[in-house]
């Protein structure tokens, strides 16, 4: 008779392994992490690594697909309270998303060089393509909001909410790359406080909100770039 798996402790053995990679990527970073360190870290065998993923970097795909599940979910709780005005929202998305990386700054920090590396960069066009699938009818839903709200001025709900996701994306990669940056002496806490203003200025524009809004305050700014 076939072995029947149970799901439940399969998803908790496979965690084990997420959970003992982003301790070690936290404390050492991703390029000294080795699988017979995480191995012996668990106590576990190479055979039981291989069960759940086929490579290492399999396995940094899956620390950084938690973390985009976390980042949405944080995201969705937001978008879903009918008590935040429209406008609010949207900078209050922003507050949750920083709050969230803030909790785990050691671990974004560790990652960011080997994540902007050629050899991530399938693992990159990954999680891209699932957080505009997920953000993307979260971003909508607060724009119709706003546009019943009379706050917001656009033609479609869902195309905006593609545009701001495509901002969205683009000034994360610029922001990591301004982060690495800022660590080595090339750009300077006001280069970013003044790249986060335009940001925050276009998101405006393309909403037709006519008061200003703030995407990061500059306690965030100076807490990842101070």
């Amino acid at each position: 008779m076939p072995r029947t798996l149970d799901p439940a402790a399969h998803a908790l053995r496979r965690d084990a392994f997420v959970d003992g990679a982003q301790r070690l990527i936290a404390r050492g970073g991703y390029e000294r992490l080795s699988i017979a360190e995480l191995l012996a870290e668990l106590g576990t065998s190479r055979g039981a690594f291989y069960h759940y993923f086929d490579s290492k970097e399999a396995l940094l795909e899956a620390v950084v697909d938690r973390m985009a599940d976390g980042a949405v979910a944080e995201l969705a709780q937001v978008a879903g309270d009918a008590t935040i005005p429209a406008a609010e929202k949207i900078e209050s998305m922003f507050a949750a998303l920083a709050r969230f990386k803030g909790e785990r700054s050691e671990l974004i920090f560790e990652l960011m060089e080997t994540w902007n590396s050629d050899a991530n960069a399938v693992v990159r066009e990954h999680l891209r393509t699932e957080v505009v699938a997920r953000l993307e009818p979260l971003i909508a839903q607060v724009v119709r909001e706003g546009v019943e709200q009379g706050v917001f001025d656009v033609a479609s709900a869902d195309d905006t909410a593609s545009v701001l996701v495509s901002l969205i994306q683009g000034a994360s990669e610029r922001a990591g790359r301004m982060l690495l940056a800022v660590r080595t002496g090339v750009v300077r806490l006001p280069d970013v406080k003044r790249f986060s203003a335009t940001y925050a200025e276009a998101f405006r524009r393309v909403l037709g909100l006519e008061r200003p809004i703030t995407l990061m305050d500059d306690e965030t700014l100076e807490f990842w770039f101070g």
